[in-house]
């Protein structure tokens, strides 16, 4: 039977005559079961979509497709930050390229307790991985969440007699790092920012809690993404961050949106 396997012929390692590389080739949106390093819990099981790309020289027809999900299957059950640079290396190595990709998207659940009567919930949270590695071995890694967040409006709470509009937002913040930070730190950077948390139980004590925290606290777009920078520029472990804001709001046929980027960025 082995030996048999071995005449099927391998398309994908013939030569391609029109001579043009390709710089990303390989699967995406692969649903996947992981688990992640979770601070309370120290794991976390939750399903990713993976998107996983290397090289492909100008000479090669194609590249081994179920390869990428076997590196996958290697490094079951748990991927990673820290784990995401040996993948990229495997990549590499047994599918014979120079530079390799990999994003993992996935849900993270954290349990809030809503702030007065501390009842329990579930928050969910999209987190991302993306790791690259170029020609040279060098590793460059991202860290990523998106964020719910509440907010008021402060030019409406100024000009309005009674009350003042608030939405539900989104804060999308992506870090690199020298040394490793929790996905835990990062949300409740990003929520001590805004107007107010989001929570997924409120009781009615809660919600009068909360909205009059955000009334107390209105916050534009552009004031939420200013103090998360300014956290970020205060801590030396942060490299780079890019940060943005979106605020879907109640009064409006749009959304409100700022973004602010700062540090030094790798050159893959």
């Amino acid at each position: 039977m082995n030996r048999h396997l071995l005449k099927i012929k391998d398309i994908q390692n013939e030569r391609d005559y029109r001579s043009i590389p390709i710089d990303k080739v390989g699967i995406k949106n692969l649903q996947y079961p992981i688990t992640v390093l979770d601070r309370r819990n120290s794991f976390q099981h939750t399903v990713a979509s993976i998107n996983m790309y290397v090289d492909l020289p100008h000479k090669y027809k194609g590249t081994h497709m179920s390869r990428f999900v076997e590196m996958l299957h290697l490094f079951r059950p748990e991927v990673s930050l820290k784990k995401i640079s040996v993948i990229l290396e495997q990549m590499k190595k047994h599918l014979n390229a120079a530079s390799a990709n990999i994003e993992v998207t996935f849900p993270y659940f954290i349990e809030k307790r809503s702030p007065v009567s501390n009842s329990p919930g579930l928050m969910d949270y999209t987190c991302r991985f993306i790791g690259a590695s170029d020609p040279g071995g060098k590793i460059d890694l991202v860290s990523e969440v998106i964020v719910p967040v509440s907010s008021v409006c402060p030019c409406s709470k100024e000009i309005s007699e009674m009350g003042a509009h608030n939405q539900r937002g989104q804060v999308r913040l992506s870090t690199r790092f020298d040394k490793f930070i929790w996905i835990e730190d990062m949300i409740e950077l990003v929520e001590a920012c805004a107007s107010c948390e989001v929570y997924s139980v409120l009781k009615r004590v809660d919600e009068k809690h909360v909205t009059e925290k955000a009334f107390l606290n209105p916050k534009f777009v552009e004031d939420i993404v200013r103090d998360i920078a300014k956290k970020l520029k205060e801590d030396q472990n942060i490299i780079w961050f890019s940060v943005s804001a979106e605020n879907f709001e109640s009064i409006h046929n749009h959304s409100a949106y700022a973004s602010i980027t700062s540090g030094r960025h790798p050159d893959l």
